[in-house]
């Protein structure tokens, strides 16, 4: 099954065999995503590139389930000081943990906005101006690295 991808073009992806429901009576994420984004109207799908190549399935069940596929944008991790995916070990994760260390939302906006090369490191911005300043081919397509 073939996706056309923002950033990374044209994917083609094997789908094999796909559970959708687990042991323990839980649905996969294959099939809750498909009929969450499916149940409000997604038309645009942002995430993780980790999840490039399970889209195939995704889109295989919504077609099964005669839904319209959405676009997709798969977008660079943010990774850990360590190179590992970015996760609950490495601490200081939310915007509150990040103000504990004397980083507010301004100064996470900043850095944000220059780890994705549309602002300089350091230099304050408002989420209007990076509005203005954004184009998804602007995008890196290599990870970043998030250090203390």
């Amino acid at each position: 099954m073939e996706l056309e991808d923002r950033l990374h073009g044209r994917v083609r992806g094997v789908v094999d065999d796909l559970l959708l429901k687990r042991w323990d009576d839980t649905f996969s994420y294959n099939l809750a995503v498909v009929v969450d984004d499916a149940e409000q109207g997604i038309g645009e799908v942002v995430r993780g590139d980790d999840l490039l190549y399970s889209t195939p399935r995704q889109l295989l069940v919504g077609s099964l389930l005669e839904q319209p596929a959405p676009r997709y944008a798969h977008v660079p991790l943010v990774l850990g000081p360590d190179g590992r995916r970015l996760a609950k070990r490495h601490g200081a994760l939310t915007l509150a943990d990040r103000r504990k260390i004397g980083h507010g939302a301004p100064e996470m906006l900043s850095w944000m906005a220059a780890s994705v090369g549309l602002a300089e490191p350091g230099e304050p911005v408002t989420a209007v101006e990076l509005i203005g300043r954004f184009g998804p081919g602007l995008l890196p397509r290599q990870p970043t690295v998030l250090r203390e």
